[in-house]
């Protein structure tokens, strides 16, 4: 199996190299070659920038994949020029897309499964689901096999692991030294981490599965917990006790000088997706890696990296800790 994935350096790439080199893949990677890989094995590199739609199709303009998965299309017109590249030349184009194209509504039963409508908030989601179109018009006039997988919050060394207020907090540097820290609301509001290796499997496993041909799917792991849960497990894996004080989303939103827009997107509702469809049709795909496990390991990776995001001159959050105190609000320990 001859696999191109657009991307192929990133965090939930990383899993899904992983994966195919266990599947025996032949794998090729297109990107800038800006970022260093994080997975070893025998993989070939085509150096390149597919926002320049003319070079990027006219450097595939000759290949031959059987499955392309695109990772790193945010706008339609990445689509349009991938359908341009490689209509009639691969049998399944696989979309990374996103959860965030289901909007904050909640259903009945919870949990968002695919059926659910696409209705997304942000510009990001907005922009996904119209790429998801693309895929799904290519698929139908028989360009390609189109396939779409939508993660969640995923993390994994190479990537952050978010809080309930950003992507890459100082939420962690805080616990660690023993000082208060913010989650939106009563912090029981739903929410899901996936690590990256139990991602990269599905799409990995999804390749050339005539079962995913012209199909969505979610792929994140079963385990729903609270906000507070995810504190008191990475507070444990730093050693600590997490200090927490609740106050409400729009107070954290409005104070935080609009820092603070992954919350107000989609961090503040609940966010609780089932993944029943893909392990239906890819048993393979099953989430694993237990959360403490890569918890520490992304966390590791982010202090030898240089990455890690330390409290001392974040005036901004502290000054949201003082008033918070100041006005008669306790931290509670987790």
């Amino acid at each position: 199996m001859n696999v191109l994935i657009i991307g192929g350096t990133g965090v939930i790439s990383t899993g899904i190299v992983k994966h195919l080199l266990v599947r025996g893949a032949n794998v090729t990677v297109y990107n800038r070659n800006q970022s260093p890989r994080r997975f070893e094995g025998d993989v070939r590199q085509i150096v390149g920038d597919r926002r320049d739609a003319e070079a990027f199709e006219r450097q595939m303009s000759g290949a031959r994949y059987d499955v392309v998965i695109d990772m790193i299309a945010f706008q339609p017109e990445a689509v349009e020029s991938a359908v341009r590249a490689f209509g009639g030349k691969c049998v399944q184009y696989i979309f990374c897309s996103t959860v965030c194209t289901y909007g904050v509504k909640v259903p009945g039963t919870v949990l968002v499964d695919e059926t659910f409508a696409l209705e997304p908030i942000s510009g990001y989601g907005r922009n996904k689901v119209e790429c998801e179109k693309r895929v799904l018009d290519a698929h139908a006039l028989g360009a390609f096999a189109g396939t779409i997988i939508r993660p969640s919050s995923t993390y994994g060394p190479g990537g952050t692991l978010i809080d309930n207020l950003e992507s890459n907090p100082v939420a962690w540097d805080r616990i660690e030294k023993g000082l208060p820290i913010l989650c939106a609301g009563d912090g029981l509001a739903l929410h899901l981490m996936t690590h990256r290796d139990d991602v990269g499997k599905m799409f990995a496993y999804a390749a050339l599965n005539p079962k995913t041909y012209g199909q969505a799917y979610n792929a994140a792991r079963d385990r729903h917990w609270t906000w507070r849960e995810q504190l008191t497990e990475t507070a444990f894996v730093l050693g600590r006790r997490a200090k927490v004080i609740f106050m409400p989303a729009e107070w954290i939103c409005a104070s935080g000088g609009g820092r603070f827009g992954l919350l107000k997107e989609i961090m503040q509702y609940h966010v609780a997706f089932s993944s029943e469809k893909a392990k239906r049709d890819v048993p393979e795909f099953r989430c694993e890696i237990d959360y403490r496990a890569g918890a520490t390991d992304t966390l590791d990776e982010l202090r030898r990296g240089g990455k890690w995001r330390a409290c001392e001159n974040d005036t901004v959050y502290q000054s949201l800790i003082d008033k918070a105190l100041s006005i008669g609000v306790d931290a509670v320990e987790l």
